[in-house]
Parts: C-alpha cells; structure tokens; sequence
C-alpha cells in the first residue's frame, strides 16, 4: 500500500455504495438500511444541514449529540459530506458538562437525539447557537430511503473534518482538531494491519461518538463494505445475543467491556463461532484477559494503542502474523514511533530501553482547538508526544507501560501502576484492577489498589498483599489494597484515576 484509497469516509462510502448497493450497511435492533439507502439518506440530510447553516457550511462546526442508532451512522456521514467539522458529543453529558465544550467548539448547529430537547435548547441559547435540528419519531434521517439520491457532495480532505474532544480523564475536555484526510488515512493505515474482508458483520457497543467507536466501527464497515450493528445501550446480555444472533465477524471492546461479558451468566453458552477477531483498545488489556478471552471463546484478540490526538490508531498486533500477549503490536504504516527520555524528549532510546512515546505521521491532529500553549507542548519539532511511557522490544513490538503523568516515585523509585495492575489481574480470584499513587510524607508517593473480585471467589487484602510480595520487589508493593464492588469508570468505560485517586487521596 503506497497511498490511502480514499481522500475523506464520504468516498468511501460512495465507493461502497456503488459496488454493494442491495448489501445491508446498518442494523438497530428490527431496522436497517441498505448501502444504496445510506448513501441517499446521508446525501438527503446534508443537503439540509447546507441549507440551514449557509454557504459558510464549510468553514463550520456541527455538533451531533446522539445515542448510538441509525440516524446517528447518517447523521457523522452527512456532517462531512457538507465539509464541515463534526463535533460528536456525549448525550449522556449533562448540561454542565456539555455547556463548555459546546461553547468552546462554538458550532453552526447542533443535531441532537430529541430527548435531550429541554436541556440542549437551554445551553444553546446561554452560548448563542440559535440554528438546532432534533431527530426522533417525528424527524427520522431515514427519510431519504428509497430516494435513489446520489451521494456526490465531498468534501475537501485537507480541511478539518472531525473536533474530537478528549475524554477529560486528566482534566478538562480538549478539542483535538483532525482532517477529513487524516481521519481516512487511519482507516487505511489500520486495514494494513488488520485487513478486513467484504462484507464483515461488526458489531457495534462502544457509543459513535468516541473515536475508538468511530474508526474501529462506523468507518470500517464503510471501509470494507460490511454491515455494522448498532446497540444503542450496552447491556452484556444483549451484546452476547447479538453475536450469536447477527452471526458477528470482528467486534472492538475493551478490558472493562471483554472483563463484564466474561462475568455474565449467559457468556458460557453463547455461541461465538462466527467471531473471526476481536479487538481491543482505550486502555490496556491485561495478559489474564486476554487468555481467559481467547480460551473461552476461541477467538483471538488484537490490541492496539492510539489516543484522540493521534487520529486515533497509532499500532496494532496484526491479524496475519505473530500476536504478543502484552504488546500493542507494531507500527502502522506511514507512522513513525519513537521512544524518547522523559526529561527531554529529544534523545531517543535503544530497544528494550522505557521512555515516552513520541510519534509523527498523516493521521495526526494538527492541534488543540483555542488553546495554542497546549499544542505547543504537544505537538515539537512535528512530533506528537503521547504522554505514555513506553518500550520497544527487538521485534519493533511496543509495549505501554503507563502514563507518564501517572508514573509514581516511591522511596526515590520510578514504579508504573500498569505493572502492578497486570500481576493483580493474573491472581484467580480479581476481576479488575486499577492502581494509583497519592502523596505519602514519607515515600514521597504511595500506591492504592483497588480490586473486584469474581464471583463467589474467596480472596482478602491480607492475602491479595502476599501474592504481590511474592512477584514484585518491596517498593512496587501497594501500601493499601481495597476490595470493593465496582471501579469508577469514564463514560466511554475506561477506569476512571482520577476519580480513583480523589477517593484514594481522602482515606
């Protein structure tokens, strides 16, 4: 592969639209829509959303606030195929939460699920959005079905096409600034690793308004002309019917959602034979998952690394070839990786030797919206620094270690949570775990541990503390292990550490 195969996601679905048009493209529970009708519905709706923002549509934002559903596939698509930047946001977000980010992102017009009318039109006239578009029973994006209508509206692939904002996990949202182009490499790049075949059925769990979500479902599909298949909310039972069921080939999770569905009662007598790869991303996947995943179900996992700001696929462990239990995989084509010192970031490191993650290619953001001294700091001398700590081994495997902002120093020592949290997973009897430093007079930092447990499993601190002893060194010893009934998360399912160190910080 010399060159991507598409400049934007609107050619590729034009593509797919004219080579497989009868072939299912979308399902939501009993409803779907062929790829000749997507295509006509998306082109249907951005001809509205022309109309209603002007002739400046280009050079505009539009936020889509929205439950995973069929109007929301035609919804993303229909945003870029009028060229203006799509701002996807959590509709799960209340108004003191969406009230900034809307006011930073300062868009044209907000299309929104009309449940969230009362609350969206009250933030919308506090910030001055005067133009907003509710979709529900009465204004379906489905209209256009059977329209015929062509999809030959593009837009240009170098303008921004897509403000991602950040999770917030560290803080306030940022509004990561991508291009139309950049967000069609990465598909491209990551199909090189992990090579789809016509007509995959995806499912579909994770919420479209997250990018994992967006590039690991929305756009592959499109990308191989596959069916996507849409839960509007994540139930582990429905997830585990509608493998079965839809007869899913390729389904993204994550360690908290592989954790949960391993957990259910129904997960032993799920047939998973149609499964040809699953894949995993947002946070690290524990070796133990992984095994326990791939021996229950007979499918294999492929774990990759990305974050918003790098478009967001970085590398992956391929699909044809060796997968490394604990490894992220290799570099994605025309990507560029290296592992720096953390007090510089200017010398690079041999193999095999922790630092920061640094990388450089097409896929990467071309900054923070409205906060230049942030992109400063992020983007140098046209590289990306991630902000994770990471190693390569002699095979050009990365392996994350942590966050360099979560790196903790006890007794004078660098210890990374991620490695404890990997021994935790491994003992019989923990579901999950996360690990984090607070501040400690003495050691200068202290860690915490908290755990669940599974099922009807018999475990205690006094013991979970002497299966750590017996695997790490003194100072990588949690001071404190908590076993409680579930860990906080992040509305897109990642361990929430902030939130975990607040309550760690308060005992």
């Amino acid at each position: 592969m010399t060159t991507p195969p598409f400049p934007t996601v609107v050619h590729m679905l034009a593509v797919g639209a004219a080579a497989a048009p009868d072939r299912e493209a979308l399902r939501c529970g009993g409803e779907s829509l062929s790829y000749r009708d997507y295509a006509a519905c998306v082109a249907g709706f951005a001809g509205e959303l022309t109309v209603a923002v002007g002739p400046d549509v280009a050079q505009s934002r539009i936020a889509v606030v929205m439950a995973n559903s069929i109007d929301t596939a035609v919804a993303i698509y229909a945003v870029a195929a009028t060229g203006a930047q799509l701002v996807p946001l959590n509709p799960a977000y209340t108004a003191h939460e969406l009230e900034p980010i809307l006011s930073d992102a300062d868009p044209a017009l907000i299309v929104f699920d009309v449940a969230l009318e009362g609350m969206l039109r009250e933030v919308a006239a506090r910030i001055g959005v005067e133009r907003l578009i509710a979709i529900g029973p009465d204004k379906r994006l489905t209209a256009w079905h059977g329209s015929g209508r062509a999809l030959d509206s593009f837009p240009d692939p170098d303008n921004l096409g897509l403000l991602q904002y950040t999770g917030g996990t560290t803080g306030r949202s940022k509004g990561v600034n991508l291009t139309h182009r950049a967000v069609a490499t990465n598909v491209a790049q990551r199909d090189a690793l992990l090579p789809s075949e016509d007509g995959e059925r995806i499912l579909a769990v994770t919420p479209l308004y997250h990018s994992y979500a967006m590039a690991m479902g929305l756009h592959l599909a499109s990308h191989c002309r596959g069916t996507l298949v849409l839960l509007p909310r994540y139930h582990p039972k429905d997830v585990l019917d509608l493998i079965a069921r839809e007869r899913i080939t390729l389904f993204s999770g994550s360690p908290t959602l592989f954790t949960g569905l391993m957990g259910h009662a129904d997960f032993a007598a799920t047939d998973f034979s149609s499964l040809k790869l699953c894949f995993s991303g947002a946070s690290a996947l524990p070796v133990e998952t992984l095994r326990r995943w791939e021996e229950a179900t007979g499918c294999g996992i492929c774990e990759g690394y990305g974050q918003t700001e790098a478009g967001p696929v970085l590398t992956y462990n391929p699909r044809h070839g060796v997968r490394k239990a604990g490894s992220v995989g290799t570099v994605l084509p025309w990507t560029e990786v290296q592992i720096v010192d953390v007090e510089t970031g200017t010398k690079v490191l041999p193999v095999g030797e922790t630092g920061e993650v640094r990388a450089r290619g097409p896929q990467i953001m071309s900054g923070y919206r409205n906060r230049p001294e942030e992109t400063a700091t992020a983007l140098r001398d046209g590289w990306l620094y991630t902000g994770d700590i990471g190693a390569f081994d002699e095979d050009g495997y990365l392996f994350i270690r942590d966050r360099k902002k979560d790196m903790a120093i006890v007794g004078g020592f660098n210890v990374y949570p991620r490695e404890i949290e990997e021994v935790l997973c491994a003992h019989p009897a923990i579901a999950e775990a996360a690990v984090v430093a607070v501040a400690d007079l003495y050691r200068g930092e202290a860690l915490h541990a908290y755990v669940t447990l599974k099922d009807n499993a018999g475990a205690d601190a006094d013991s979970l503390l002497d299966f750590l002893k017996e695997r790490l060194t003194k100072y990588k010893v949690p001071a404190r292990i908590v076993i409680t009934d579930a860990i906080p998360k992040t509305s897109v399912g990642k361990i929430d550490k902030v939130a975990l160190r607040a309550v760690a910080q308060a005992k």
